[in-house]
């Protein structure tokens, strides 16, 4: 006879949700209520207002649930690499098997290390003016590259270039991959940004050398993307010389790492910080149509305004041709002008002329009179002339007993300093002349 026995507990064949829920009722009989004390890593909230995130220290980390009656009652905002007291219930997610704790009180219990060295960096560069607005820089409107750093295996390189494939697919894109997660990713990051800063500044020496015809193009801007993740997944953005290689860039940079809540060094220090990797293709790319429709509209400007600059010179064509005429309609106007100034000419010319008539017809009857008046006027003027000349007759004088002496050659002599002895002298008279001779001339 054999005996039936019972199959040891260590033998037992479990059905997973069995298991689970068995787990499950030995954590809440265990362990429940409990108090975690951790850094938040993480940190997200769903739609639904639910909030996921994991509490972590040195030694391990802890899925964690929030639902969204107890998230309500927070009142503060959870960041990655805070410090936190929570409270809960310990469990399993059954659908994954996951150890979860369903959280139902969260407050602060301080800062994190790593949250407390992003601040500390923060402050530090912030004092020496890397995150000054004044140094930040407009975005090209049409770059004639755009520069990309990102992983060959992150889902942002899907999303930026699909992005900048629909929007500018004429615009060029220059790729050089880095790692954006892991101790060697800053490293990465630096070599990768050096490159594209030599493709930044080769534009003197595209223009002065034939032989880089074949070289990559002249990269305007530069896109610095990653996808979302924990803060220790998003650290290699809050290096230090990283950032000032950011600030070193000779072109804008556009950073867009992690989601919209997620902030670190490198969108301080960039020219611009995208909430999300495509946000920042976006902000480089304007939409080919845009521009298209930008140009349409500006050539109906253009065509309008050429239209009514026709329209406005054909109708002062239209005025000119209407103030000119035709040459024979002209030549008519100016022979009737003509004519009538002639008339009016010969008008002027017949009144003058029977002024004139009139004048002479008034001092015709008059003239003898006048010319009698006058002859007597100039016969009394004669007489009297005669008459002065007449006393004026230097042979009254020598009628008189004077003489009138002269020298042989005719001068008159008329002081004893003009003769001296010896010289011939004429004597007029009266009534004839007398040579004469000096015997003694007394002065």
């Amino acid at each position: 006879m054999f005996e039936r026995t019972e199959p040891s507990p260590a033998s037992r064949i479990w059905q997973v949700g069995a298991l689970c829920r068995a787990i499950a009722d030995a954590l809440q009989a265990r362990f429940n209520p409990v108090s975690v004390q951790g850094e938040l890593s993480g940190f997200a909230r769903a739609a639904s207002g639910h909030c996921y995130f994991s509490l972590k220290d040195t030694a391990g980390q802890l899925r964690c649930a929030m639902f969204k009656r107890a998230a309500t009652g927070l009142d503060f905002s959870p960041r990655d690499g805070e410090l936190v007291e929570v409270s809960g219930r310990l469990g399993v997610y059954e659908p994954r098997g996951d150890l979860q704790l369903i959280v139902e009180r969260m407050t602060r219990a301080g800062q994190g290390n790593l949250f407390e060295q992003f601040l500390k960096l923060k402050a530090k560069l912030e004092g020496q003016g890397l995150f000054d607005a004044a140094r930040k820089r407009p975005l090209p409107p049409m770059p004639r590259a755009i520069g990309l750093v990102t992983s060959l295996g992150a889902a942002a390189l899907h999303d930026v270039v699909s992005t900048l494939q629909r929007r500018v697919p004429h615009i060029p894109v220059v790729l050089v991959p880095a790692s954006v997660q892991g101790a060697g990713a800053p490293a990465e990051l630096l070599e990768a940004l050096s490159k594209l800063y030599l493709l930044a500044q080769s534009e003197q020496a595209l223009e002065s050398d034939s032989s880089y015809k074949n070289q990559p193009p002249v990269v305007d801007v530069i896109l610095l993307v990653r996808g979302g993740g924990a803060m220790e997944d998003l650290w290699a953005f809050n290096d230090e010389a990283l950032a000032h290689a950011i600030a070193q860039s000779p072109v804008p940079v556009v950073c867009g790492v992690g989601h919209e809540t997620d902030f670190t060094i490198a969108d301080f220090v960039a020219d611009v910080r995208a909430p999300t990797p495509t946000a920042a293709a976006e902000l480089v790319a304007q939409p080919q149509v845009a521009w298209l429709t930008a140009l349409a509209h500006m050539q109906r400007r253009l065509q309008d305004a050429l239209t009514r600059q026709l329209d406005r010179q054909n109708q002062r064509l239209d005025t000119a041709a209407m103030r000119l005429g035709r040459p024979s309609s002209r030549l008519a106007v100016q022979r009737l002008r003509l004519a009538a100034l002639e008339q009016k000419l010969q008008s002027s010319l017949r009144q003058a002329l029977a002024q004139r008539q009139q004048h002479l017809a008034h001092w015709v009857p008059r003239l003898p009179q006048a010319l009698q008046r006058g002859v007597q006027s100039q016969s009394q003027r004669l007489a009297q002339a005669a008459m002065r000349l007449e006393l004026l007759d230097p042979q009254l004088v020598l009628q008189r007993g004077y003489a009138w002496l002269s020298d042989t050659r005719g001068q008159t002599i008329s002081s004893c300093q003009q003769i001296h002895d010896g010289q011939a002298l004429k004597a007029t008279l009266a009534d004839g002349t007398v040579d004469l001779t000096v015997v003694n001339a007394i002065p």
